[in-house]
């Protein structure tokens, strides 16, 4: 029986390249992407390329809605899920809190918190033992972010990530009884297009110094972590996080 992953935010970055690792790892994926169909496709299409079926399938993760839709689909075209990737997130410009709006904040955590909730429920509710279902991994994008705080810039992105190691953990004790292992991983500067949509498209030239190994991270580096989180190979690992930072 063929393994079947999502990845929420699959069309760049981090999120494209685990979705050709996780081909090569042997699951069917489908490519969750909120806007750019032309590169969730072409992802899709290097899924396919490796010998995998691949579902490029739009859908905003903060809407309940579009991603019980998604995963039906998913259940229809590729049968039980076995891995879960949450990685769609947004960064907003940098501002210190006492300009936030209420707007910002709003979209900041909805799609990085409450997306995430809502792709793990319907993940475990397919996973789990306890609902019949074949068990599981999810692995949850935090970032470094969440434990430096990212003050003056991005401290509403830095909360949503904190939010994310906790619902890592407790989920993750929630869970391990029906078969489901949840994990994150915290990505530092890496070299993706997140940082010109925050407004700072030389941001990984400028942090180069501060980073111990002095190089940003590639996405690939990320989703090597990703990928082995959900495999076998990390049979014992449940609510762990694991900083893929070069250091910092």
């Amino acid at each position: 029986m063929s393994s079947a992953a999502i990845i929420t935010g699959g069309s760049r970055g981090i999120g494209a390249a685990t979705a050709r690792l996780a081909a090569e790892a042997g699951y069917d994926v489908c490519v969750n992407y909120a806007g750019d169909e032309a590169a969730a496709r072409s992802v899709a299409d290097d899924v396919e390329k490796l010998g995998r079926r691949a579902l490029p399938f739009q859908a905003d993760v903060s809407d309940e809605s579009a991603v019980m839709d998604m995963f039906e689909t998913v259940d229809r075209e590729f049968g039980p899920l076995t891995a879960l990737v949450n990685n769609a997130g947004i960064v907003d410009l940098p501002q210190p809190v006492a300009e936030m709006t209420a707007q910002r904040l709003q979209q900041m955590f909805a799609i990085n918190i409450l997306g995430s909730f809502l792709c793990a429920r319907e993940a475990v509710l397919r996973m789990s033992t306890r609902y019949g279902g074949p068990g599981g991994a999810i692995v949850n994008l935090s970032s470094a972010a969440a434990v430096l705080g990212a003050p003056g810039q991005y401290v509403d992105y830095a909360a949503s990530k904190g939010a994310i190691d906790a619902m890592t953990i407790g989920l993750a004790r929630e869970v391990a009884e029906g078969g489901v292992r949840v994990n994150a991983v915290r990505p530092g500067i890496i070299d993706t297009e997140i940082h010109a949509s925050g407004g700072a498209p030389d941001r990984v030239a400028q942090m180069k110094d501060v980073i111990p190994m002095k190089r940003a991270g590639t996405p690939e580096e990320v989703a090597e972590t990703i990928i082995w989180l959900l495999s076998e190979k990390a049979s014992y690992c449940t609510g762990s996080i694991l900083n893929v930072t070069g250091g910092r």
